[in-house]
């Protein structure tokens, strides 16, 4: 099957959301939640994440996890992932139980589109504030796809993770699994960069950025993904989107759809004249509306 192909199908059974003036969403991808060790690239930022998910919770927002939100190719275990962070299931488990929570897998959470995986793994969670079990994602669906349907001018968006580009994290994910579990985890610990990633493997980046760009173009869609870890925003004549990722050093990236319209935002640390710390919320690419399009 051609790349072409996996894409165009991960749409078939894709998860349909209504897309009006009204719609307000929010999509975040590759968060790569970890179990806290040194290999767990979203600690350093799960605060700035956090700060983020309250701010869209409080303001009415659906949340869309375009995959990856899970690291479940380094790690064996998904109960020491909740364990290690309660606080962020917490507050996901909050939007789910009011319909706000939308869950898309990715390469690295692929196991998530098994249910058997999904009610072993995520019915529930420890809080410890409480110091008992809560429901988390009881009876959840998680999809390969969603399409914001539009009931204006039927310019719906396209949301998948993307890992659909390239063969290796597609088709043949479970050897990559096994090679980034056995051998490429190890030796990026000597400072070897795993080829299979097109988050840290420019080449294949680029490779799976041009192969998403020409879907979208050719049927003429606005595509919105993950899995490069490469944020950008789309235009008339090349309507592809990217998310970006949770785990850069300078902060963490996502994409606001409100009105109808799509912008994309970096949430950082930054400092005031006082010296004091606080999270930043900054526009990183302009507004684009889909009457555009």
């Amino acid at each position: 099957m051609s790349f072409y192909d996996r894409i165009a199908k991960s749409f078939d059974n894709a998860c349909r959301l209504p897309l009006s003036e009204k719609s307000r969403y929010v999509v975040f991808s590759d968060c790569h939640r970890g179990t806290g060790k040194a290999n767990d690239n979203f600690l350093k930022n799960e605060n700035i994440y956090m700060a983020a998910l309250q701010y869209y919770y409080t303001r009415g927002f659906t949340y869309i996890e375009l995959g990856d939100g899970d690291e479940l190719w380094e790690n064996r275990s998904f109960e020491d992932i909740k364990e290690m962070h309660w606080r962020v299931f917490d507050t996901l488990a909050r939007y789910y139980r009011e319909n706000r929570f939308v869950g898309i897998y990715g390469n690295h959470d692929m196991v998530k589109r098994s249910e058997r995986f999904v009610g072993r793994n995520m019915s529930e969670y420890y809080c410890e504030n409480a110091m008992c079990s809560h429901e988390l994602f009881p009876d959840a669906t998680f999809y390969p796809a969603a399409i914001l349907e539009d009931n204006l001018n039927r310019k719906n968006i396209y949301l998948t993770h993307g890992h659909q580009a390239d063969v290796l994290n597609s088709t043949l994910w479970r050897v990559s699994r096994f090679l980034v579990r056995y051998l490429w985890q190890p030796l990026e610990d000597l400072g070897v960069p795993d080829p299979t990633s097109a988050a840290k493997n420019n080449t294949k980046k680029k490779k799976s950025e041009q192969r998403l760009t020409e879907w979208a173009q050719i049927n003429k869609n606005i595509l919105i993904t993950g899995h490069t870890h490469h944020p950008m925003v789309g235009t008339p004549t090349s309507p592809y989107f990217n998310t970006g990722s949770c785990v850069s050093p300078s902060g963490i990236t996502c994409i606001e759809i409100e009105k109808r319209c799509l912008t994309l935002y970096k949430w950082s640390y930054s400092t005031r004249q006082d010296m004091t710390v606080y999270v930043a919320k900054s526009v990183l690419g302009e507004r684009v509306c889909i009457d555009e399009y």
